[in-house]
């Protein structure tokens, strides 16, 4: 009687399926490298503390890509390292302060959207487009609620302010990237699937 190989849930799993704590530490240090380097592709947006950055789409790719141990992992060395005082956040911002100042909620929320869309990697949400799509546009929701409210908290504004400046400008920014996501993802799949075939 032959068995049929199991399937990877996550591209981690299907591109290092012999991973150990070795390999995993590395896959985290080399995530919390790129959202360094993402965060870095930064364009302020006038009359808001809240930069369009790279770093929301390092987090989808990461997030969906690792699974939600690993992701969390990755997302929580980043944030370690960057209160620790590299200056690996956007614009080269460095220190606890930035944790708690006013961009502090979206960055929690990136640890949040690790976890979901880890999880949902390991129910293979990112292997279609069809369903990457959605898991994408949960993974923007969950990091903008948290940072919306603080946002609004640690400036003292209206929510009207908050929302026009901790939300409108990024529309269009986030939706590219999530859309990016959505396509890129299944398409590594489609990649790896064939050369497992």
């Amino acid at each position: 009687m032959t068995t049929l190989p199991i399937a990877p849930l996550t591209l981690r799993a299907a591109l290092f399926p012999r991973a150990n704590s070795l390999t995993n530490s590395l896959l985290a240090l080399g995530g919390a490298g790129f959202l360094a380097v993402m965060a870095q592709i930064a364009i302020p947006v006038p009359g808001s503390p809240v930069p369009v950055t790279g770093q929301t789409l390092g987090v989808l790719l990461i997030g969906a890509s690792y699974g939600p141990a690993l992701s969390i992992s990755t997302v929580a060395l980043y944030l370690a390292i960057g209160a620790a005082g590299a200056p690996i956040f956007s614009n080269g911002g460095s220190g606890f302060a930035k944790l708690v100042g006013p961009t502090g909620g979206y960055l929690a929320g990136m640890v949040l959207t690790a976890l979901v869309l880890g999880y949902l990697a390991n129910k293979k949400w990112d292997a279609r487009f069809r369903t990457a799509l959605p898991a994408m546009l949960i993974g923007e929701v969950l990091t903008f609620i948290p940072g919306l409210i603080w946002l609004q908290h640690a400036t003292g504004q209206n929510w009207s302010w908050t929302i026009s400046k901790g939300f409108t400008p990024f529309i269009l920014g986030e939706a590219i990237k999530l859309s990016l996501a959505a396509v890129t993802l299944p398409a590594i799949w489609k990649v790896v699937d064939k050369r497992r075939s």
